[in-house]
């Protein structure tokens, strides 16, 4: 069985990729920071198939160690601190984790196990304030919070100790995806939430920031098959996945509400405390690269991503709250 190391196994996009990569036949690790609050939530269900093992992004020796003990043939490095609003409260270490962590990863890859395949997590927040649309592997980077500027930190590097170590290091440059296994502080689990809470009488408002923001939004399941995919091929090198579609933060409210039959402008609040100090205004991705030379292709519309988290938080509502239950057509 091949064996792959993943950091943040407890993320969204952690949850997802062991999941794919468990169905793929794997061994799968899972690197964990030593906390007392650790939340297993999102890999509760399979658990017991994969191994945890202690790390952390700001140690490079239990890095190593790691490495050493275990040996995978495959580094999914996904572990961030992967929240802008949060990046601008606590800079120094955004930047220690998401940027000087890559590094740290990377060296011990080199040290120990230079021909493990590795996958660094960029981020569409390195365009930024963006200076082509649609953006592609090729677009110049224009980060706008210290979160943006860390992952450019992070996939250059990923460049540098490939073309300097001849590691086989990726970088997928990842627009946004989501899934009901987003983090609630994000604006698309916030807004399905939200509209949930308020459909069941939980709730009677939503207060947001620039509702203007528009994004290309996918489905994190297809995202974590491209991750993949990248480390499949016989050359490393760096894509763009995205849906090539752009829509609003205003656009996601109107189909989430609707799709409940409320209008959205009834229960939305804009708040100036949502407001980001530097705005990214448009982000939509060109990923002809990587259907060329993946044969990858997202698999889900953007009504029906936001269908599938309104569902989902709906049936979670009703479970645990103990409200009647309700179907939509």
């Amino acid at each position: 069985m091949p064996k792959a190391l993943i950091t943040g196994i407890t993320g969204q996009d952690g949850s997802y990729l062991a999941e794919f990569l468990l169905a793929q036949g794997y061994d799968v690790l899972g690197m964990v920071r030593r906390s007392s609050t650790v939340n297993f939530d999102r890999i509760r269900h399979y658990q017991d198939q994969v191994t945890l093992v202690q790390g952390d992004l700001l140690d490079q020796v239990s890095l190593i160690n790691i490495l050493e003990e275990h040996r995978p043939v495959e580094v999914y490095n996904l572990a961030a601190q992967s929240f802008v609003p949060t990046s601008w409260q606590q800079p120094v270490l955004t930047g220690e984790f998401t940027a000087l962590g890559v590094t740290r990863l990377l060296d011990a890859i080199r040290l120990v196990s230079p021909t493990t395949r590795f996958y660094q997590a960029s981020s569409s927040e390195m365009f930024g304030k963006v200076q082509e649309v649609p953006q592609r592997e090729s677009t110049p980077f224009y980060p706008r919070s210290p979160y943006g500027v860390a992952k450019v930190y992070g996939h250059w590097i990923t460049v540098n100790y490939r073309e300097s170590y001849d590691l086989f290091a990726c970088s997928g440059i990842l627009f946004n995806h989501e899934s009901s296994r987003r983090g609630l502080e994000f604006v698309t689990h916030k807004i399905t939430n939200a509209v949930a809470r308020i459909k069941l009488g939980l709730e009677h408002e939503l207060r947001l920031g620039n509702l203007d923001a528009r994004r290309d939004w996918g489905y994190a399941p297809d995202y974590v098959r491209a991750m993949w995919l990248m480390l499949q091929q016989d050359q490393p090198d760096d894509y763009v996945i995205a849906t090539g579609e752009t829509h609003s933060v205003q656009e996601f409210c109107q189909e989430a509400f609707g799709y409940v039959d409320l209008d959205w402008q009834e229960f939305v609040v804009q708040d100036p405390r949502f407001m980001r100090p530097a705005e990214v205004d448009l982000l939509v991705g060109d990923a002809s690269k990587a259907a060329k030379h993946l044969g990858w292709e997202p698999s889900v519309t953007f009504r029906d991503l936001v269908r599938i988290m309104v569902d989902a938080d709906l049936e979670a509502l009703q479970r645990n709250q103990h409200v009647p239950r309700i179907f939509l057509g």
